[in-house]
């Protein structure tokens, strides 16, 4: 039973980037470049840059943000309206992106 949970986990994730809109995450992501950078690169050390990352990894950790299990007062408020076709497409756009 494992091997098949994790056989469909695997899938849709290996599938998540063809179902991402990477326009619609470019257009959603205006309100991420206030710290994390207008191409996904911060200007700060004290926020990570995101172009580049691997789309599953953002799109889990936008996920965590979300449903707290990550937890940061300024990401909270910035996650908390995003649905999963947004994370997605968030996580499609900045994975488009050259990283440094």
């Amino acid at each position: 039973m494992k091997k098949i949970t994790l056989t469909i986990g695997l899938i849709g994730l290996a599938g998540m980037s063809t179902a991402a809109d990477i326009e619609a995450g470019k257009a959603k992501s205006a309100i991420c470049a206030a710290c994390h950078g207008a191409n996904g690169i911060s200007a700060s050390p004290l926020w990570p840059n995101l172009a580049g990352q691997k789309e599953a990894y953002l799109a889990k950790q936008i996920r965590a943000f979300k449903n707290g299990e990550r937890k940061d007062p300024s990401m909270a408020p910035m996650v908390a309206g995003l649905t999963d076709e947004d994370i997605n497409n968030l996580a499609a756009y900045f994975a488009s992106l050259k990283g440094n």
